[in-house]
């Protein structure tokens, strides 16, 4: 290499090194910068909304500031604040209580305050438990799909608050799916459920504080049969400083607290849209519950990893990725038992069919082993339909195991539903 050659290589070198430099500064500086989700804008509001005030709280371990205080202990020590009672959903206000485990009213060892479940038999707060409130407050860390069981609680909140007068105020959190992308078809009458208990698409692009306000608004608070009466109650939303619509979890600089245990990154709640339709059929693929990759997976025994991966890539599906993994999960249907498939990745979530991947995943299957069609061998078929929020998808595709099959019907909801939230966006 002659010195000319040698002097310009050295001078593209710096001025990569420089952008690159600026580009980490740039990304450190709004890290720093960061989001500051709703309670940390309560306290700089000197918590003045709930002064005087006896205040309920549905939270659980991920509603918390940037430094990891918990919103209960924030609320309980705020002067001129009178926290009087706890509410949990599942897994319970410290996340106690594993997935699907009963949650039961007790005392907060913290605090010495009631804690009544909202989980269990009762999952609607009671006249009784309401009692001598004055606004009830909810902070919890959304996951951004319609059957996370997170938001269900909320609209029930709502309706029991609506019903008693009791002021509702959502503390604002990121969408971990960031604000843009929507996917999926609204449940129907017969299939709502606490997995699925609004007119909303699978995946629905709101933060917590704007889907509130578009159910309390759009009378979509509804119970799970669908057609009672909405209630609307007196809502407000301390909305967060900083965030907006592109962002996925990890661009606000927060720290991701697990909202359950199988959400344990802001990866996996990524994931959770992608395969958690998909795992509501048991004993059939393995989807990483049981093993270190919670929703990032799909395998079974039976599978030939690289023959998987090999169709899967003949799709040539946009944003997304797949390598083979062999592991063995250690608890489960699968426990100790090998198991081939693949990971995926995703490489642009915006361009990615998030949704429907796992039907891709289906497909792939069915056509690799046409013996094992899902709908034929495995379990859950019921509640894999209401998450569907309709049967309509899974009749429709397991005719002949073809994402061609539901694309209409699976996105038909789509652009309403756009044109309708975008009426309660609080941010850009």
């Amino acid at each position: 290499m002659n010195l000319r050659i040698l002097n310009i290589s050295l001078v593209l070198l710096l001025l990569t090194g420089c952008a690159s430099s600026a580009r980490k500064r740039q990304a450190a500086a709004a890290v720093e910068a960061g989001v500051r989700p709703g309670i940390e804008v309560l306290r700089e509001m000197g918590f003045s909304p709930l002064r005087g005030k006896r205040v309920g709280l549905v939270t659980n371990p991920s509603g918390v500031d940037r430094e990891l205080n918990s919103t209960i202990d924030i609320l309980f020590n705020a002067p001129g604040v009178n926290l009087v009672a706890l509410f949990g959903p599942e897994h319970g206000v410290r996340g106690d209580v594993y997935a699907g485990g009963k949650v039961t009213d007790s005392t907060d060892p913290v605090t010495g305050l009631p804690v009544y479940s909202l989980y269990g038999p009762t999952r609607k707060p009671t006249a009784d438990m309401l009692e001598g409130i004055d606004v009830m407050v909810y902070d919890i860390q959304d996951v951004g799909t319609r059957s996370y069981t997170f938001i269900s609680t909320l609209g029930l909140v709502m309706s029991a608050c609506a019903e008693k007068g009791i002021e509702v105020m959502v503390l604002d959190r990121p969408n971990p799916l960031g604000g843009n992308k929507i996917e999926g078809c609204f449940p129907e009458v017969g299939f709502y459920s606490f997995v699925g208990q609004y007119r909303i698409p699978y995946i629905y692009g709101l933060t917590v504080g704007e889907l509130a306000g578009l159910l309390n608004s759009e009378g979509l608070n509804r119970g799970q049969k669908g057609d009672e009466e909405p209630a609307r109650c007196t809502l407000t939303v301390i909305p967060m400083d900083g965030w907006h619509r592109d962002m996925l979890y990890k661009d606000t600089g927060l720290p991701w607290i697990l909202p359950s245990p199988n959400i344990p990154t802001s990866e996996a709640a990524l994931c959770y849209a992608a395969s958690g339709i998909c795992g509501e059929l048991y004993n059939y693929l393995n989807i990483g519950i049981g093993y270190t990759l919670p929703f990032g997976v799909f395998g079974a025994p039976w599978i030939d990893a690289e023959k998987l991966k090999a169709e899967l890539d003949s799709y040539n599906l946009p944003g997304v990725r797949f390598r083979t993994i062999h592991y063995k999960p250690f608890s489960g249907s699968c426990a100790g038992k090998l198991v081939q498939g693949v990971q995926f990745f995703f490489t642009d979530y915006e361009k990615a069919p998030v949704t429907l991947l796992q039907f891709y995943v289906l497909q792939a299957v069915a056509r690799l082993y046409p013996d094992k069609g899902a709908f034929e061998t495995a379990t859950g078929i019921g509640l894999f339909d209401k998450v569907c929020g309709t049967d309509r998808i899974r009749k429709a595709f397991g005719k002949r195991y073809l994402v061609e099959d539901i694309l209409q019907d699976w996105n038909g909801d789509v652009e309403a539903f756009r044109q309708l939230s975008g009426k309660y966006r609080l941010y850009k």
